[in-house]
């Protein structure tokens, strides 16, 4: 009788072990270091409040309290960073109030951003020549509609945008935004 015990092979030799740690390891820090890129290129997400309302922004991502703007002379229109970064004007009333109204920075003709000049009363976008009320209707074009609003309160000391979604009180049509 025979009492030498069976030879098996090992279920992991030790080839297939190495080759596991090596391809491990190159997994490991293959996503340890595209975890960053990835997070890079996704943009973060911002709270919203009720119906979509943001607090106003500076370039730098940084809240703008209330009384920073406030304290602009009346008449003044502030740029700030309102929806989705959208460069906003804030407008101080002669009561030193916001206007409940502002005006996305954006010309309905290409897109382009423009200053507020306070010598014609107007928005001009230097690319193609549209001008703009002080209400963000189209006084000249080629731009083919008027500026987009949004809804501007005031909650403490912070400014809340959100989106306009009433009829149009310049046209008195649903908004062609939404």
């Amino acid at each position: 009788m025979d009492t030498s015990l069976p030879l098996e092979s090992p279920s992991l030799s030790r080839r297939q072990f190495l080759n596991f740690l090596t391809g491990a390891t190159v997994a490991v820090t293959a996503g340890a270091a595209l975890y960053p890129a990835g997070k890079f290129f996704v943009a973060p997400a911002e709270k919203t409040g009720e119906g979509g309302a943001i607090l106003a922004k500076d370039i730098l991502g940084n809240q703008i309290p209330a009384s920073q703007i406030l304290a602009e002379a009346p008449g003044t229109r502030a740029l700030v960073a309102g929806l989705a970064g959208e460069p906003t004007y804030l407008i101080v009333k002669e009561d030193n109030t916001l206007d409940h109204i502002g005006l996305v920075d954006n010309c309905t003709h290409l897109g382009c951003t423009f200053p507020w000049n306070p010598l014609d009363q107007q928005f001009q976008c230097p690319c193609h020549g549209s001008r703009y009320a002080p209400d963000g209707s189209v006084v000249r074009g080629p731009a083919p509609l008027p500026l987009k609003i949004v809804q501007v309160a005031m909650f403490n000391n912070s400014i809340l945008i959100s989106p306009w979604t009433e009829t149009d009180p310049r046209t008195g049509e649903n908004p062609w935004w939404v």
